[in-house]
C-alpha cells in the first residue's frame, strides 16, 4: 500500500496562469514558496531556505478561485504529487508538482496580501431585509426593510504561540 498526500503552506510566487485542455477543462497553475529551516554549519545560526513548489488545480473550482489568488497570497494546500517527464530539444526533462485537492486562504485582502476576505457586517445604520411570514389565510406581503445595527466587535487579545527552541535536527532519531 502507498499513500500520496501532500500538505504545504506558503506564499504564492506568481499570479496564477489559467488555460484550458482540448476538452475544455480549466487548468490553473501557480507556484508556492515554502521555507525549510536549517542550521548554518559555519555560523551555527538557523536560516530559512526557500523551496519552490509548482501546483496545478483543475475544473470549475480552479476558474472560480483564480480571482482570489495573487502573488504573495498565503495559502495552505492539500493534494497529491504527480511526476511528469518529457523531452525537449533532445534534453530529457522532468518535474514533480502538487495536484491541488483543497486550498485554504491564510491571508486576507485586509492584510494587503491579496486573497479572500470574508464579507463584513453592514455598517451601523445600514438596512437589512426582514422577511415577514403571513398569518394563516392572509396574503403574503412585500418584504419590509428595518434599520439594523452592526454587532459590536468582540475584543480579541493577540494570541502568541509559545517559543520552542527544539528543531528536527536536535532530535536524536
Amino acid at each position: 500500500m502507498s499513500i500520496n498526500r501532500v500538505n504545504i503552506s506558503g506564499n504564492l510566487t506568481r499570479d496564477p496562469d489559467m488555460r484550458a485542455t482540448a476538452s475544455g477543462t480549466q487548468v490553473m497553475s501557480f507556484g508556492v514558496a515554502v521555507n525549510d529551516r536549517r542550521r548554518n554549519p559555519q555560523t551555527g545560526e538557523w536560516e530559512d531556505y526557500p523551496n519552490f513548489v509548482d501546483c496545478t488545480m483543475f475544473g470549475s473550482r480552479a476558474e472560480a478561485l483564480r480571482r482570489f489568488l495573487t502573488k504573495g497570497t498565503r495559502v495552505a494546500i492539500e493534494g497529491k504529487l504527480r511526476y511528469s517527464s518529457w523531452e525537449r530539444d533532445g534534453q530529457r526533462r522532468s518535474k514533480l508538482e502538487v495536484i491541488v485537492d483543497e486550498i485554504e486562504f491564510l491571508s486576507s485582502r485586509n492584510q494587503g496580501q491579496g486573497g479572500y476576505a470574508p464579507q463584513q457586517a453592514p455598517a451601523q445604520g445600514g438596512y437589512a431585509q426582514q422577511p415577514q411570514q403571513p398569518a394563516y389565510g392572509q396574503q403574503p406581503q412585500q418584504a419590509s426593510y428595518a434599520p439594523q445595527q452592526a454587532p459590536a466587535p468582540a475584543p480579541q487579545a493577540p494570541v502568541t504561540p509559545p517559543q520552542v527552541d527544539v528543531y528536527d535536527e536536535d532530535i536524536p532519531f
